[in-house]
This record gives C-alpha cells, structure tokens and sequence, in this order.
C-alpha cells in the first residue's frame, strides 16, 4: 500500500470515529501489482463496517455515505454540522433570553423573541435527526468553543450583568457575530454533506440567520 493511499485512510477513519461511528477498515488487496491504481483526483471510497443494534448483522458500507434507517443517507460532514449546531443554538437561546429582563430598546426585545422561537424547534428537529440515526448528541472531541461566532464565557457573563443601552448594544454585536458564525458552518454543511433535507434546513437557516443580521444592522442603539 502506497504511504498517500494509508494516510487517506487513517484520515478517512479518524474523521469518522469522532463523529461517533465505529469504523473497521476493509482492505481489498489492492496492493496487488495488478490492481487498477484509484484516481489521483477521485479517491475510492473507504469500506467501513456498521455495527447493527444488539440482535442485528452489521452491514458494509462507503465511508463518504452512510444510509440511515429512514433511507436518507449523510456523511461525517453531515452529523458534525448537526451536533455542533445543537450547541450552537443553545447560546444563542441563553442570550436571547437575556432581552426581556434587560433590553431597553423594544426592537431588541422582539429580535430575541424571534431569535428563542425560531432556534428551539430546530434544536428539537436537529437531536431527531441525531436520534433517527442513533448518533449521540455530542462529541467530546469536538471544540465547541472554538465554533465561529460563539461567545467566551467572560462575554456572556458581561451581557447577563449588563441592563438598558449597554445590554442593547452588547446584544447586537454578540448575536451578529453568532449568526454570521452560523451562516459559516451552515455553508460548510452545503458544500460538503450528504444529506438533501439537513441541506436545505441549513439553506433555510442562513437566510433567516442573515435576515435578522440585517434586522440588527439597521437597528440604533444608544
């Protein structure tokens, strides 16, 4: 085996093994002088073995495609988008809720109104897709600090301790970056996963997401 083609499978099973699915690589002999060499370009994909629930056979699949049980089928891309986005969601909630004990501005108030509406029922519709797909709900391998647009802690305690026009600008500034945060991962998601309906969920959030930025930037706050 070439070192390019076992570095694209210790990559391909590390990838997948922190998104929470146990991975056997299955190797096909194709170290063999005679076997056709794989596009430079267009690498296979890696066989990977899913394990079925207790009682059930595992079955065989490609690494850049898993089929679900509902038929859908996603790829790693596809289940970090969803796990991180969970997180992602739940700031954006606790800040949101923030507003109405603390804004001074109204339109502030409403925009985190709209912001705690429209993001429960996706985190709702994002762990069923988890659930579907018996994927836990998050990774210890994954950073969520590190996930564009997210707040540090210091910042969220400076938004909770802060009321009136502080609190309203503290507010706009931090959910715009969040929200342009969002629309990040939501076209990583685009350009890299799978799954056709998680796809246009993420297209949906990205505008919503860009339409409330919108919203912020048109806003005065004193």
């Amino acid at each position: 085996m070439s070192r390019q083609r076992a570095f694209t499978l210790a990559v391909t099973a590390a990838v997948l093994l922190a998104t929470g699915v146990f991975v056997l690589i299955v190797r096909s002999g194709t170290d063999s002088p005679a076997a056709t060499p794989a596009s430079a370009s267009a690498p296979p994909p890696v066989p990977v073995v899913i394990p079925g629930r207790p009682g059930e056979s595992a079955s065989v699949t490609d690494s850049d495609q898993v089929r679900a049980p509902d038929g859908s089928t996603y790829n790693s891309i596809d289940a970090t988008f969803v796990q991180m986005m969970i997180a992602h969601h739940q700031q954006a909630i606790t800040m949101a809720d923030l507003a109405p004990s603390r804004a001074a501005n109204p339109q502030v108030s409403a925009l985190a109104a709209r912001v705690s509406a429209a993001q429960k029922p996706e985190i709702a519709v994002l762990r069923s897709w988890l659930k579907v797909r018996r994927l836990p709900e998050t990774d210890p391998a994954h950073d969520h600090a590190t996930m564009p647009g997210m707040q540090t802690d210091a910042d969220l305690a400076a938004l909770t301790a802060a009321t009136g026009a502080d609190f309203d600008r503290r507010f706009i500034a931090m959910m715009t970056a969040h929200h342009r945060g969002a629309q990040q991962m939501a076209g990583d998601v685009l350009r890299g996963g799978t799954d056709l309906l998680l796809s246009e969920m993420a297209n949906e959030m990205a505008v919503e997401q860009g339409s409330e930025i919108r919203r912020m930037e048109q806003l005065r706050v004193s």
